[in-house]
């Protein structure tokens, strides 16, 4: 009977290896995706284009626009005047205007000395793309009223992610995508192929108990799994500098349980599907958009509406990414998860065993 099960799983795994298109996808998502996120798509506003409207180009002036042409952020496109602010704007050539008052120098003593004054500074931005005028406004208020005696007031400590990569933010939330696209949908397509074509149907009047025989198919998909992860936690931390700060053996643990999920979840598919176009359709769309829009991968679940914030839930890829990004970014353990892995251990056992029981029930 031993053999029998070793021959399953043997068979499985060179069906795999031979087949290039599985083989393909298993290894081009991971890496797609991952290099995807984390280098081309990005929170980080650079290079905004901002010209000055300057009556008097006093000293002051001069060194407040210094500032914004050495800085990284901004692409200083020169001096323009008041008539001119709404066609620049218009055609694209700057995305901000700064209009420093005529009598910058002097409002700036005013307001170093703590004295009321008149507006030093007007910013006008081009607001049809929201992220980007959000993000000029801080950066140029900070820049702009970055002298010395503004400075003084504040002190910022940025904690866990000081230099804000979106990677820091993405990572997390690709490995919870990725594992539940490549997990589910193998799985899933494997064993709906194995009922379209009729060889399962040969498998299961075979000695082996049938939740052998599943369990058989699982185990190749389970080991591949396991590859991607390395694969993953290698290009997270090498190539996009994401760090391990709770340790790589707890992520790596916590990965294995949300890894068996994925693969229940792709077992649950099968027993829904009748094609291997529905199980595609279903592993790669139905469950795609949920873990995009209600996981936190994107956006944070606080912003969400009441009625998504319970929704989400529901969705596995939610605690999953919350529990790794605490422990990649924070530093946190696994004990300090603990809730995160409880809530996956549950929902990994309650998918598993209603899998099984229909699969059985299809059976019969």
């Amino acid at each position: 009977m031993k053999n029998n099960f070793l021959s399953f799983v043997k068979k499985e795994s060179l069906h795999i290896l031979r087949d290039r298109r599985t083989m393909l996808i298993v290894v081009l998502i991971p890496v797609v995706l991952m290099v995807l996120f984390g280098f081309a798509i990005s929170t980080e506003v650079n290079n905004i284009k901002v010209a000055a409207v300057a009556p008097d180009r006093t000293d002051g002036v001069r060194d407040a626009v210094e500032r914004l042409a050495r800085n990284d952020y901004f692409t200083f496109c020169g001096y323009t005047d008041n008539r001119s602010i709404d066609a620049l704007l218009r055609s694209g050539k700057a995305d901000a205007v700064v209009v420093f008052a005529a009598d910058f120098d002097r409002r700036m003593q005013l307001a170093a000395s703590g004295l009321p004054s008149d507006p030093i500074i007007q910013l006008v931005l081009d607001a049809s793309n929201v992220n980007t005028a959000g993000a000029a406004t801080a950066y140029l208020q900070g820049v702009l009223l970055g002298a010395e005696s503004q400075q003084s007031l504040f002190e910022t400590r940025m904690l866990f992610n000081p230099q804000m990569k979106s990677a820091f933010n993405f990572v997390p939330g690709i490995m919870g995508l990725i594992f539940i696209l490549v997990c589910a949908m193998m799985t899933s397509v494997s064993i709906v192929r194995e009922k379209e074509v009729g060889t399962m149907e040969v498998l299961l009047v075979s000695p082996v108990r049938p939740f052998k025989i599943i369990f058989a198919k699982m185990i190749p998909y389970f080991v591949i799994s396991c590859s991607v992860l390395i694969m993953v936690l290698l290009l997270a931390r090498y190539l996009l500098g994401v760090p391990m700060s709770g340790g790589v053996a707890g992520i790596f643990s916590l990965s294995l349980l949300y890894l068996v999920l994925s693969l229940s979840l792709g077992l649950l598919v099968s027993t829904i599907a009748r094609t291997q176009v529905a199980a595609l359709l279903i592993s790669a769309m139905v469950m795609m958009m949920p873990i995009m829009m209600l996981s936190g991968m994107l956006f944070p679940i606080e912003n969400l509406p009441k009625f998504f914030q319970a929704v989400s839930l529901l969705i596995p890829a939610r605690w999953y990414i919350d529990a790794v990004r605490k422990m990649m970014i924070q530093g946190a353990s696994v004990v300090e998860v603990w809730q995160d892995c409880v809530i996956l251990f549950c929902m990994t056992a309650l998918v598993l065993g209603v899998s099984l029981k229909k699969f059985n029930d299809k059976l019969e």
